[in-house]
């Protein structure tokens, strides 16, 4: 309802001129674009929270193209109308991310590669779970939720603690066994350290493909490769995601899900009064 408050506000002023009090009407939320619809339970619960009769036609991570129809409201037609922005939007956003995010897993599997697309924390305040949901509904990686979810160590807290063998130390003797440890490392050497040092994962950030072809490699050659996770991060985008996927890491991650993909268009359309 927090959503939903910050675009009523103290009322639809439009509305409540123009539409009688009471009045019962239908709606039909219609897709503009094909895509992959997310955001269908939580549309629902929207309405629903507000006395309207929701109807879904399809499921979360079902295929839509532009005229399906893929819900169906009734009730007040004042209230149908409040919904309407916030409903579309939330949709809209969803079902965005987990289009873009299908498109780039089926991309690296139509290439015979075997490669996690994830997530990261690039998300919008306060719509972190909407765009992870989206993300794991399009068939990717949710990646870390929030920091308590597994222990990253970055750049700073490295430059903090002094050296990655001494962070790695520090945090295996205190974190929990359920919980990996990723460390962030941007040169060949950094990666040995990370490897040697008994990281679960290592993420190769902001690394070109050849860099990341030479750190592969090099881990093969201690024995490391097939105990650790290999991630690289930074710098890609659906135009050369396939290099770094031929590189030989198990994930790749990417911010271009949650704040670059493309809203798929969808529209409310009234009927007549019922």
């Amino acid at each position: 309802m927090k959503f939903l408050d910050e675009d009523v506000g103290f009322g639809d002023l439009t509305s409540d001129l123009l539409i009688p009090r009471g009045l019962k009407a239908r709606g039909f939320i219609v897709v503009k674009g094909e895509g992959v619809i997310a955001g269908v339970e939580e549309a629902e619960a929207l309405f629903r929270q507000l006395g309207i009769e929701a109807e879904a036609k399809v499921c979360d991570g079902e295929a839509a193209k532009p005229g399906d129809v893929i819900m169906e409201v009734r009730g007040e037609a004042r209230k149908i109308l409040m919904a309407e922005r916030t409903v579309l939007n939330i949709l809209m956003r969803m079902s965005g991310i987990a289009t873009e995010t299908r498109r780039l897993v089926d991309k690296i599997k139509e290439a015979g590669l075997n490669v996690r697309v994830a997530a990261t924390r690039k998300t919008a305040p306060g719509l972190r779970l909407l765009d992870k949901k989206s993300v794991m509904i399009g068939g990717g990686d949710t990646h870390r939720l929030r920091l308590d979810d597994a222990v990253i160590i970055k750049d700073n807290h490295i430059a903090l603690v002094g050296s990655i063998s001494e962070a790695v130390k520090r945090v295996r003797e205190r974190v929990s066994f359920t919980k990996k440890i990723e460390v962030e490392v941007q040169t060949l050497k950094e990666a040995l350290e990370a490897a040697r040092s008994g990281a679960d994962i290592i993420m190769l950030d902001n690394m070109k493909p050849d860099e990341i072809r030479v750190v592969v490699e090099r881990l093969r050659e201690e024995g490391f490769y097939e105990k650790i996770i290999l991630e690289a991060s930074g710098g890609i985008t659906p135009h050369n995601i396939l290099e770094y996927a031929s590189t030989g890491v198990h994930v790749i991650s990417l911010g271009y899900l949650t704040h670059s993909a493309k809203a798929l268009d969808m529209s409310l359309e009234m009927g007549k009064p019922s």
